[in-house]
C-alpha cells in the first residue's frame, strides 16, 4: 500500500508538469522549462510501468473476488490459475519500481568533461594514457555520443601525458562517472627488451559539465593568457596566438584550450571546462556530509583510489571495487566497457535500495 501511495504522488506530481510544461509563461521562462522538461522525461518510465502495474493489481483483485465469491467451479479454477500467474508478475513490477525510484543523481543527465592523465610509469603511462583515451573513444562512438577534444600534451613515446576532452550526448555523466580513479596497466613495454612485465598508471576524471546557469564567473576574477599551440616536443604548429589559458583567481583553477585555430572557440573550450572544476569543488562541498553518512563501494570521489586492473598477459580486466574480473581485455580496450559499467550501477543501485526506503 506505501508503494502505491508514492507511485500516486509521483503521478499527481507528474500530471502537474505535464500541465506546466505547455504553459506559456513557462515556456518563455528557459530556466524554469528546462528543469521541469527534465523532471518531466525522469519520471515518465515511472508513471508507464505503472500503467501496467495498476493493471496487474486490478486483475489480481478481481481474481481474488472470484475466488472470494463466485461458486461456479470453472471460473473458480480459470481465476487460481490467473492469479498463480500474476503473483510472479506482480512482483517482478515491484522490484523494477523500487529501482526506478531510487532518486537519480541530478548531475546524471548532464555531459562531461573527461581527464585523462599519465601518472607512473614514464613513457609507458603515456601511452596507457592513449590506450584509455582511444578506449573511451570507441565507446562514445558506440552510444552515438560526441567527443571533442580541448587540450593535449603528447608524450615523447607516443599517447599523452595529458588529454581533455568534451563528450556530449544522453546521460553521459551518469554513465561515465564510475570511471574516475586511478587505471592501472599491467604489460611488457614496448621499450622493454627483456620482455619484463611493467606496472604503469594513469589517473581518469570525468565531471559534469556544468551549464552556464549551474556556475556564474565573474569576467573580473579571470586571467586570460594566449599562447601558440604547439605539437609532439613543444614545436610550435600555429604561429597566432590562439590557444588560451584561463585562471580562476579567487580558487587558483586553470583551464586551457589549443585545440581550435580561432582564440574565440579556444576562449569558449576553456571557459567550459573552467565552469566545470569549478562546479565540481562546489559540488564536492556540497555532497560532503552525505558523503560522510554513506560510503559507497564505487564512490566516485575519491581520485587516488585505484579501481581498475589491465592486465595483458592473462587478458585480464579487474574492477576492484567490485572484485569483477573479465577475461576479454581487447574488446575493452576496444571500448566495449558495458559489462563494467552496468555492474557498477546495479551494486550502487543495490546499495541505495537497501539504504533507502523504496517499500
Amino acid at each position: 500500500m506505501k508503494l502505491i501511495n508514492k507511485l500516486e504522488s509521483i503521478k499527481l506530481r507528474f500530471d502537474d508538469i505535464s500541465q506546466q510544461i505547455i504553459d506559456p509563461k513557462i515556456i518563455s521562462d528557459i530556466k524554469t522549462y528546462i528543469k521541469l522538461n527534465k523532471e518531466y522525461k525522469d519520471l515518465e518510465p515511472i508513471i508507464l510501468i505503472y500503467n501496467q502495474y495498476k493493471n496487474i493489481i486490478q486483475n489480481i483483485d478481481e481474481s481474488n473476488r472470484i475466488l472470494k465469491n463466485d461458486s461456479d467451479s470453472e471460473m473458480r479454477e480459470l481465476a487460481k490459475q490467473e492469479l498463480e500467474s500474476l503473483l510472479p508478475v506482480k512482483q517482478d513490477f515491484e522490484s523494477k519500481i523500487k529501482f526506478l525510484l531510487i532518486p537519480k543523481d541530478p548531475e546524471d543527465s548532464k555531459n562531461a568533461v573527461i581527464e585523462i592523465r599519465a601518472g607512473t610509469g614514464g613513457d609507458e603511462a603515456s601511452i596507457f594514457a592513449g590506450d584509455l583515451f582511444r578506449m573511451y573513444s570507441r565507446f562514445c562512438e558506440s552510444k552515438n555520443w560526441s567527443i571533442e577534444l580541448v587540450d593535449s600534451t603528447d608524450g615523447s613515446s607516443g599517447g599523452y601525458k595529458e588529454i581533455v576532452a568534451n563528450i556530449s550526448g544522453e546521460d553521459v555523466y551518469g554513465v561515465l562517472k564510475y570511471e574516475s580513479g586511478v587505471h592501472r596497466v599491467q604489460r611488457v613495454p614496448q621499450t622493454e627488451t627483456q620482455g619484463r612485465v611493467h606496472t604503469s598508471a594513469a589517473t581518469v576524471a570525468v565531471l559534469p559539465e556544468a551549464e552556464e546557469f549551474d556556475i556564474e564567473i565573474n569576467e573580473k576574477d579571470l586571467k586570460k593568457e594566449t599562447y601558440c599551440s604547439s605539437g609532439p616536443g613543444g614545436q610550435s604548429v600555429n604561429t597566432t596566438y590562439s590557444a588560451v589559458r584561463l585562471t580562476h583567481l579567487p580558487s587558483g583553477v586553470v583551464a586551457q584550450c589549443q585545440d581550435q585555430k580561432s582564440q574565440i572557440k579556444n576562449f569558449n573550450k576553456a571557459m567550459q571546462v573552467l565552469r566545470s572544476r569549478i562546479y565540481e569543488i562546489e559540488l564536492a562541498k556540497r555532497n560532503s556530509e552525505i558523503d560522510s553518512k554513506r560510503k559507497s563501494m564505487v564512490s566516485t570521489g575519491d581520485r587516488s583510489a585505484k579501481i581498475r586492473t589491465y592486465n595483458y598477459p592473462q587478458g585480464r580486466v579487474t574492477d576492484h571495487r567490485i572484485n569483477l574480473t573479465l577475461y576479454n581485455l581487447n574488446d575493452i580496450l576496444n571500448g566495449d566497457i558495458n559489462k563494467l559499467i552496468d555492474e557498477l550501477t546495479v551494486v550502487e543501485n543495490t546499495q541505495r535500495l537497501k539504504e533507502g526506503d523504496y517499500e
